[in-house]
Formats: structure tokens, C-alpha cells, sequence
């Protein structure tokens, strides 16, 4: 059996929609478009079935380029990514009295390194790193809560990519951990 190129009525999955989000956020914090616009465009991204419906939500912003910046923001509800979502090289995350739980265990990581710039306010993040990533914590910097973090105990039989977490905790509690393999 043959598969179809992707046209107009080609069905979309999670990740084709949370990519636009993506999109849309950045156009957002770009200030391409307002933060009405921003709502009903996130409205109709997750809810479309087909590439016409993503395109036509997406069609007047500029395409992301590879190694832009991402930035997630979650002000007092839940964000999380979990599942095959691509990992973008600088991920930046703001959480001022939300909860971030980023899970990169089944993650599609494209770059060696991986920079997550964090400033949490009053939030709580759990970072899940796949087996075998290296986690670097230098660029943090400490503040209220500790951060908890324990490397494994042995290494994994295949290195992964670095993770390399910068930015400040505040008053929120950070967690990281390994994905078990």
C-alpha cells in the first residue's frame, strides 16, 4: 500500500497541532498578532481535523526558522508536553503560579544540546530527561527552594544529548529526573 503526499484534506495528528500552537505563540510573543487573535487561532488549531484547517489558521505568519526560540508559558494552570513532541534547540519556559511538566523521555531531539531557559515565579516544574542525557545546571540560579535532582547511578549504554537548564527558579520548587529505560 501507497501512502498520499499531504494535501488540503491530509487528517493531522497532536503533533501538527501543538506545532501550530507553537507557532502561534511565538507570532504572539513577536507581537504579529494580539492576544484575541491568539486565543481564537489556539481554538482553532486543536480543534482542526485537516491540513487545510491548520494552514488557514497559520497562513500569514512567517515559518518558524529551525533554531528559533520557543517560549511556553503556563500563568496559573498546567502545562505539559509528553509524548513524540520535537524539542527545539533554546526552549524558554515562564510559569509564574502554574505547574510545567516537560517530559523529553519519548521526545524527538534533533540537537545535541538542548538549552531550557526557566523562570518560574511562585511555579513547579518536573523535567523528565530521556536515559543517558546528560544534565548541566551551572547556568542556574538558586534562589528560594532547592533544586532536586539526582544523577543515575550508572550510565546508560547509549549517551543522549545534554540538557542544559539556565534562568531561575524563584520561589518555585524544581524537579528533575531520568526516564527509566
Amino acid at each position: 500500500m501507497t501512502s498520499l503526499p499531504d494535501g488540503p484534506r491530509t487528517r493531522v495528528g497532536a503533533a501538527d497541532r501543538d506545532s501550530a500552537v507553537e507557532r502561534l505563540q511565538l507570532a504572539y510573543a513577536e507581537e504579529r498578532i494580539s492576544q484575541d487573535e491568539l486565543d481564537q487561532r489556539v481554538h482553532a488549531a486543536l480543534t482542526a481535523t485537516v491540513r487545510a484547517e491548520l494552514d488557514a489558521v497559520l497562513h500569514d505568519l512567517p515559518a518558524r526558522a529551525p533554531d528559533a526560540a520557543v517560549t511556553l508559558t503556563a500563568v496559573s494552570g498546567r502545562l505539559v508536553r509528553r509524548g513524540p513532541w520535537r524539542v527545539p534547540r533554546v526552549l524558554k519556559v515562564s510559569s509564574t503560579f502554574g505547574k510545567v511538566h516537560l517530559d523529553l523521555s519519548a521526545a524527538v531531539i534533533d540537537h545535541p544540546v538542548v538549552d531550557i531557559e526557566l523562570g518560574l515565579g511562585f511555579g513547579r516544574a518536573t523535567i523528565t530527561v530521556p536515559p543517558g542525557a546528560t544534565v548541566d545546571l551551572d547556568g542556574l540560579q538558586q534562589s528560594w527552594k532547592t533544586v532536586r535532582y539526582r544523577p543515575p547511578r550508572t550510565p546508560a549504554a547509549t549517551p543522549g544529548p545534554t540538557v542544559r537548564i539556565t534562568g531561575t527558579p524563584g520561589f518555585g520548587r524544581l524537579k528533575i529526573r531520568h526516564a527509566r529505560r
